[in-house]
């Protein structure tokens, strides 16, 4: 036989080899996958016999154990990268011939995903809330609850979280979810309007941590206070002009997403507020009572420059309501000035230290996320080095 035939003949053999191969892979594959699909056809029929009291919470846990399932079995060194699509091809096919739809690749993924995020990052609500019924759910799935999150909110809330890459950032938005009972489209609204960074930006550096570990809390005045304050919801135009009337309508007809995004506790009392002061009338935009805070809030709506003029007139609405209706048990009355734009050297030299007449800046379009990010990394981590020296 020829060298050249020589090696033609072991090239060949070669390829028949590689090909047995991956033959026994696709076949242990196969074989390995009746078990995949044992244990997660398993906890849905389980799970189902659940969802007549908590169909939420038992879908959330089921799709949890679902991604557990799928990422033990792919670190099981059963499936190789090339074949990991093509399992959950084959879960998804095989699931849904049993179940009917909702089990696609997609689905499958996320189940995955929601998994990996929660497992390496504990939800915060372990601690934050009792366990009750996610403690049932568990015993009838047949899991332990030993290193589980208590998941408190829909599948659909958590699609949303599990797209935010920040622990901190995450945890604060699951807290307010379970605390302020937002639905998904408050929480997108929320997350696209950048709450966490507002917030953080707005406190000193102690309380941004505090953020993602207790939520938003309103312990006083300045917390209250969020800057800038988005009104996109208004559907202003940012480069039309518009008055100060325009812009008070505006919020009236959208008063629910207004109090959205005021924040907790506050309750609608009155526009343009008349009270008469040594015979002369004078009328505040928009009148609020905050009950966390047990305090009234006032504020006036500024289309222009925020002056001096404008921060003493708030001043002297503040001292009227603390001094003529404010009651003994009630605290200090709140002003804020809703300016377009503020200066913070101005209100400083302005307003006495002790004042609770703030500037809060409001922008009729979404903020622009990654810069406010970058200056919410900034502060932490000039608060860690800090606390390191």
């Amino acid at each position: 036989m020829k060298f050249g035939e020589f090696m033609k003949l072991n090239k060949i053999n070669d390829v028949l080899s590689n090909n047995r191969v991956m033959a026994n892979e696709i076949i242990k594959t196969s074989d390995s996958i009746e078990d995949l699909f044992s244990k997660v056809s398993g906890l849905i029929e389980q799970a189902r016999s659940y969802v007549k009291t908590s169909v939420n919470t038992a879908e959330v846990y089921t799709k949890y154990y679902i991604g557990k399932y799928i990422v033990e079995y792919e670190q099981s060194g059963n499936v190789r990268a090339e074949y990991g699509k093509r399992v959950l091809k084959d879960l998804s096919r095989k699931l849904i011939a049993r179940f009917e739809g909702g089990w696609s690749v997609d689905t499958l993924e996320k189940c995955r995903k929601l998994f990996l995020v929660y497992s390496k990052s504990a939800t915060v609500l372990r601690n934050f809330e009792k366990r009750g019924k996610s403690a049932t759910l568990l015993r009838i799935l047949g899991q332990s609850e030993n290193e589980v999150p208590d998941f408190l909110l829909s599948w659909s809330h958590y699609l949303i979280l599990m797209r935010i890459k920040n622990d901190a950032e995450r945890n604060f938005y699951e807290i307010e979810c379970a605390n302020q009972h937002w639905g998904v489209r408050q929480l997108q609204r929320q997350v696209g309007s950048c709450l966490y960074e507002r917030l953080a930006l707005s406190r000193d550096k102690e309380e941004v941590m505090r953020l993602a570990k207790e939520g938003q809390t309103v312990e006083k005045p300045s917390d209250v206070i969020k800057s800038p304050l988005t009104l996109e919801f208004l559907g202003l135009k940012p480069d039309a002009a518009y008055s100060e009337s325009k812009l008070e309508n505006a919020i009236i007809s959208k008063m629910q997403q207004f109090l959205l995004e005021l924040g907790k506790g506050f309750l609608f009392e009155a526009r343009q507020k008349r009270f008469t002061f040594d015979e002369d009338n004078y009328y505040v935009d928009l009148v609020f009572y905050n009950r966390l805070l047990q305090c009234y809030v006032l504020i006036d709506l500024k289309t222009d420059k925020l002056s001096h003029q404008d921060l003493g007139q708030m001043q002297m609405y503040v001292n009227y309501y603390d001094r003529f209706v404010k009651q003994d048990f009630e605290k200090p009355t709140i002003g804020i000035l809703l300016c377009e734009s503020k200066n913070d050297a101005l209100v400083e030299l302005t307003l006495p230290k002790d004042s609770h007449v703030y500037a809060s800046a409001y922008q009729l379009y979404l903020p622009d996320k990654a810069l406010l990010q970058a200056k919410v990394r900034e502060w932490i981590a000039e608060f860690e080095e800090n606390n390191i020296e």
